[in-house]
Formats: structure tokens, sequence, C-alpha cells
């Protein structure tokens, strides 16, 4: 190999890192660009609290259908085409949502939007996971979530200028369409931005195109340091060379699936998706006018932005699991104040947009970008892809569950209660991260995936002397 890559680029791989990233505008578009939408759809169609949680909602039904396709696809063309695949797919559910003639076809519409965001959700960070060095894993993962942040921000910002440049009648017959028909400028920049990307090195290896993978390996990490992690991939995919679903059921990866599963869980179910696709109606619950509404979401999103920053500084820094620990706390206790605001009819707005203010930035630096940080970590390398596709339906299933009853759950329930349910979640939270999440920073994935190979031998070895014991006992 020649000199120049002898010690490896960190510059090439933030730049192939910020590519895949780049998926995340996608993604942030979608969570934030209905918010701006909803409430004039609602007025447009006279939409009940259930037609409105299907509107946003539909897109997760195409996600689901996504992330459930995205593992087998990529593992058969690789992870760089169904990430172009998934701009294509976002691209043109932008257009038609923006010409829909009724709210039927807008709903197909976000579902086939909903394909293309629920590839790229899953596969985004797997690719960045099995390019970044291992030193800076962590911080390059979470680049997907900043980018995902500065799209909800970006589309606070678009959706308040579109909203605040005309009549509200004109809001309700047009600004919409063009909120949702910009959707398109994310899909074309991600799309263009891959076809500079090289594919996944250790996807090259398990389709035998070895030679292809050590030069990207080289010139990420260097020659001496390519040629080790060249072997612990090949050493990881020959261990198990015939990957099914099954396995994950298998000891040790059936508890790494359980791990991944409830973080894809607890990052949709903590509350904060109802504040973002809900937050202008929640606002006009304690007294904001419409404009002032759209004005504080684009602060939160400027808000979120900073904070999402700062998780991408601690992420390689403090640790995965303490900063899911204290940012899980202390959401509990924001969404409790919350509740309390609502259920003491509180009509002054200042301490609803602090408690949220403080639930925001703790979202942003634990249980915001660190699942999608951790889940195509703790997989190994031949189910990385599938494994990631799986707790991906869970994620975007429970993503459906918040879009469709949060409208319902507020009519029905009140905000005080609706917010408290959300306060128990994050306590749940806390304890699951506590007791089953294991600290990934500073590990290779190779490492981490020895980490599961020997909790499932010590179980194995436990339940052989407890068999022993009771055989002893019954003789």
């Amino acid at each position: 190999m020649t000199s120049k890559h002898s010690q490896g680029s960190r510059a090439y791989a933030v730049t192939i890192s910020l590519a895949a990233a780049m998926g995340g505008l996608l993604y942030g578009y979608d969570t934030a660009v209905i918010s701006g939408a909803i409430g004039f759809l609602k007025t447009l169609y006279q939409l009940s609290p259930f037609m409105q949680g299907l509107v946003i909602s539909s897109i997760m039904i195409g996600g689901v259908i996504g992330v459930a396709a995205s593992g087998f696809l990529s593992d058969r063309v690789g992870r760089r085409k169904v990430l172009m695949t998934a701009a294509i797919l976002f691209a043109i559910a932008a257009f038609v949502s923006a010409i829909s003639p009724d709210v039927t076809t807008l709903i197909l519409a976000r579902i086939v939007g909903g394909l293309g965001i629920g590839m790229g959700s899953a596969l985004s960070v797997t690719y960045i996971s099995e390019c970044a060095p291992t030193q800076i894993r962590g911080a390059l993962s979470s680049l997907y979530q900043l980018l995902t942040i500065i799209g909800i921000f970006l589309t606070y910002l678009t959706n308040y200028l579109i909203q605040s440049s005309a009549t509200v009648t004109w809001d309700v017959h047009t600004g919409w369409r063009w909120m949702l028909g910009l959707g398109s400028v994310p899909s074309a920049i991600f799309f263009l931005v891959l076809l500079f990307a090289p594919e996944s090195p250790r996807w090259l290896v398990k389709a035998g195109r070895v030679d292809e993978a050590k030069r990207i390996l080289v010139r990420i990490n260097g020659s001496a340091l390519a040629e080790r992690e060249l072997e612990s991939i090949r050493e990881s995919i020959a261990s198990e060379s015939a990957a099914s679903v099954r396995d994950l059921l298998k000891p040790g990866w059936r508890k790494a699936l359980g791990v991944g599963v409830l973080l894809a869980l607890f990052n949709q179910v903590i509350g904060m998706n109802a504040v973002t696709y809900y937050g202008p109606e929640i606002f006009k619950m304690v007294g904001f006018s419409l404009n002032s509404d759209f004005e504080i979401q684009a602060f939160f999103g400027a808000m979120w932005v900073v904070f999402t920053v700062v998780a991408v500084v601690l992420i390689d820094r403090v640790g995965r699991k303490p900063l899911l620990i204290v940012g899980s706390a202390l959401m509990a206790i924001f969404m409790a104040l919350m509740g309390l605001t609502f259920y003491l009819h509180v009509h002054n707005g200042f301490w609803l947009v602090l408690f949220i203010m403080g639930f925001t930035a703790a979202f942003s630096v634990s249980m915001g970008p660190i699942p999608w940080i951790m889940i195509p970590e703790i997989f190994p390398n031949h189910l990385r892809a599938r494994a990631a596709g799986v707790t991906a339906i869970f994620l975007w299933g429970a993503n459906w569950a918040i879009g469709q009853f949060t409208p319902v759950l507020l009519n029905d329930l009140g905000g005080a209660y609706t917010f408290w349910i959300f306060a128990v979640i994050n306590v749940l939270g806390v304890l699951f991260v506590t007791a089953w999440v294991p600290e990934t920073k500073n590990r290779s994935l190779e490492e981490i995936e020895s980490l599961w190979v020997a909790s499932a031998r010590n179980g194995s070895a436990v339940q052989q002397a407890t068999n022993e014991g009771a055989r002893r006992v019954h003789f």
C-alpha cells in the first residue's frame, strides 16, 4: 500500500459517515414537517382526532415495511444501493403529497415515503458503524442524529416562514403543500452524496470482494490497523456463514436482540415524538397563538441542534450508559412537571415551554442519539443488517403508535395524564438501562460481539451446573 495511507484518514471516515448520515435529513424532515401541516389539514378536511393520527402515522406504516425489507435487501445488493433507493422513494412521496387532491392520496403517498424513511433509518447508522474507526465510532454514528435534528430545525424554520408569508386561508389550501413538497430537497441531497460514497467494507468482505474492502479500510484506518480489522471481520463472518434471523434467538444473541428492541422502543415511546408531532396543538392548549406556536417550535429546533452537538462531543468521552441513565431520569422529571402544569391548569405557557426545553435537552444527549448508535454496535457482522432491521420494525411500530394515538390521548385523558404516562415510561427506561445495557465505548465491533458470546457461554455453564445439581439431588 502507498505510504500516504499508512496512517489512515479520519477526514475520509468523517466524509463518508456524513454521506450516510444525510439519511437523517429525511427522517428529520418527516418528523417535523407534518407538525406544521396537520393543523391546516385538520381544518381543510375536518379531520377527527383518529384521522389526524392516521395522516401523521401513515408514514410509519411504510416505515415498518421499509425496515423489514432493508436488512435482507442490503445483504443482497449492499448498503449503499438500498440507501439510494430510499432517497428516490421519499422524493416521489414528497412530490405526490404536495399535489394530492384528497386525504386518501396524501395517506398513500406518505406510506410510500415511509418505505424510504424506513430503509434509511435502518441502514444509515449501520453503514457508519461498519466504516468508522473504533475510537470515534460513537461520534460519527451520532452524526445521523445530528443531521436528523438539523433537518427538524430547518423544517420548523421553513414551516414558520411558509405559514407567516400569507393568510390562514392560503395556508389551509396551499401552504401545507409547499411544506410537504419541499421534502424532495433533502432527498436529492442524500442521493447525490451517496454517488460518491464507497460500499461498506464489512459488506464487501461478506460478498467476497476482499480487495475492495481492504482498500477502503486502509484509507480509513491505515495499513497496519486495516490488516487487523480485515482479519477480525473475516473471523467474525466465517464463524457462522449461513446467517439467518433465527440465529438472533440463540443464547447470547437473544439477549442482544432484547436490548436492541427495548432501546428502539424507548427511543420512540418516551414522549419526544408526541411533542414533535403535535407541538403546535399542545401549545394551543395553554393559550399560545398560531404565529407563536411556529416561532416556539423553531426555537426548540435550534436548541435541539445545540444539545445534539453536545452529545456528539460527550458520547465517546462519558460513554453511552451514563448518558442514557442520567438523561432518562431527567426526562421523567420534566415529563412529570409538564403533566403538572396541565393538572393545575397553569395558563402561563412559560412553565410548559421551560419544562419542554429541559426534556428536549435531556433527550438530545441520551435517548435521542444513543439507541441509533448502539443498535448497530451490539450485533455481530453476519447478523448486523438483519438485526438492525428487526429492531427498527419495533422502532417504527412504536413511532406509529405515538403518532396515531397521541391526539386521542390528549383529547380523552387530557395533557396531565398523557404526560404522566410518558413520565412512568421514562422511569422504566432508567431501570432497563441500569440492568441490561452494556457499555460499548472504546470497544471494536468484534470486541462487543465477544461480550455476547461470553455471556452465552456463562449462561450455558450456569444452566449445565444447575442441571447437574438437579440430577444429583434426584439420585
